[in-house]
Order: structure tokens, then sequence, then C-alpha cells
């Protein structure tokens, strides 16, 4: 998979990286996939796929074979989806593997509807800040769906969402208030797009930083970016039986 540089985003992520709300920090980021494999990716995409055939085959469960939040999963574009999904982790956290992901780790969505309610929910604080930032001409929710859509053409998405399911995953760290992941999958552009936000208690980033102050001055006795203003003036309008037979993956 390739990362689809965009300015828009970049700008965008420059402010999600790091917002001070108060009593937590917010932080998240943006960020947008082609779903054309090579490389070291599709050499996981081929294992992956094959891994999946032999649980599904050796699970020998109808509900397994017909039904998951990613599809069927013995249709080749079922399967291309979760892997598609599981990549995109593995790209944007490198220094954890999700390979062990199956298609009942993520949740495909109702309505678009229901997902721009929970996001704007959750990132009302941070739209404040963004106010309080840059001025009320563009609102910061206006902006976020502006440039999301204009990097993946929402309304034609399937959007799946992952929620961290054991110890070890990024989204489980101590003090997290609340976190996202999101990814909005358009098939016709081949191309995915995850946005990602997390809350974590500044009580819990004051004690980290006194861990590294301490570890910090051991070692003596031994021996996020923003911007200045936001230009969205060239953005258009954001719109509102028991033998089973396994498609072979062409990856």
């Amino acid at each position: 998979m390739k990362l689809l540089v965009e300015p828009d985003v970049a700008a965008l992520n420059a402010f999600l990286t790091n917002v001070n709300v108060g009593d937590y920090v917010v932080s998240g980021q943006v960020e947008s996939y082609s779903c054309k494999l090579a490389g070291t990716d599709k050499k996981l995409s081929r294992s992956l796929d094959a891994e999946v055939v032999t649980e599904i085959v050796s699970s020998c469960s109808p509900t397994n074979l017909s039904t998951s939040p990613v599809g069927p999963l013995t249709d080749q574009n079922s399967r291309k989806t979760l892997i598609y999904l599981i990549l995109t982790l593995n790209h944007i956290y490198p220094d954890y593997d999700f390979s062990s992901l199956r298609a009942e780790h993520f949740t495909k969505e109702g309505t678009l509807s229901d997902v721009k309610t929970d996001i704007d929910t959750l990132l009302m604080e941070s739209s404040k800040v963004w106010a309080a930032r840059y001025g009320n001409e563009e609102p910061f929710l206006e902006v976020l769906w502006k440039t999301i859509d204009a990097a993946i053409e929402v309304f034609d998405c399937d959007v799946y969402s992952y929620k961290a399911v054991a110890e070890g995953d990024p989204f489980t760290d101590d003090g997290n208030l609340w976190s996202f992941n999101y990814f909005f999958y358009n098939k016709k552009l081949k191309r995915i797009l995850y946005f990602t936000m997390h809350a974590t208690s500044k009580t819990m980033l004051d004690l980290d930083s006194d861990d590294e102050l301490d570890l910090d001055e051991s070692n003596d006795q031994t021996g996020g970016t923003g911007y200045n203003s936001y230009d969205g003036s060239h953005r258009e309008s954001f719109g509102n039986d028991d033998s089973m037979v396994f498609d072979e993956m062409d990856l």
C-alpha cells in the first residue's frame, strides 16, 4: 500500500497531532492509502489470505463462511477488504503487528451519519480550540469533513471501525480516555482512508513526563507541529452446503 501525500490532509494533521482541551489532550491523524499492493505487502497479503481460508475450512462453521463484518469470507473481495484493513494498521503503527486480527475484530458501520455524529461529538472540545486559534470563519468540523471527502469521497465508501481487543495495542495505554479508529474504504477509487483520534488524561501525561525527567537526571548522574493560519478557500462544499469453493486472491 502506498501512502498518498495530500497537502490538505497534511495541514489538518498539523492541528490533530496535539490538541490541548484542558483536562486531557486529543491527538490523532488522517492518512490515505492506495490499495495497490507490492513487495512486502503483497507477500503478507497472500500469507494472510491462506491463513484465513485455512481457518474457515478448519472451523466447518457455515456462519463463519457466510457472514462477517467484511462480507462472506469465501469471496475473495471480502478477504481483500479484511487484508486492506490489517495492512493499513500495520503501516500506521509499524512498531505493532496486527496480522493476527480477523474479520470479527472489525465492525462495519451502518450509516455515515452515525459515524459522523460519533466523531463530531468526541471532537467538540477540539473544535473550540480550533475556533480560538483560527477563528470561526471555517469551523473545524466543516474543514475536517471537507478534507476527508476530498480525499476519499465519503458517500461512496464502506466504513469500518476497529476497537482494541488486547493489551499491546496502541489504544490500550494507561490514561487513554477514549479513542476511535475508522476506515473509509472506497472500492471504486481503490483507496482507504484511516482516521484515528484518542484522548489522554493530562494526569497520566504528567506522570510520564516525571518518569522521563527522573530518567534524564539519572543518566546525567551516571555520565506536534502547528500552523498560523488555515486557508481552505479553494475547497468545494461537502454535500449532504458442506462443500465450499474458495476464490483465489489475485493481489
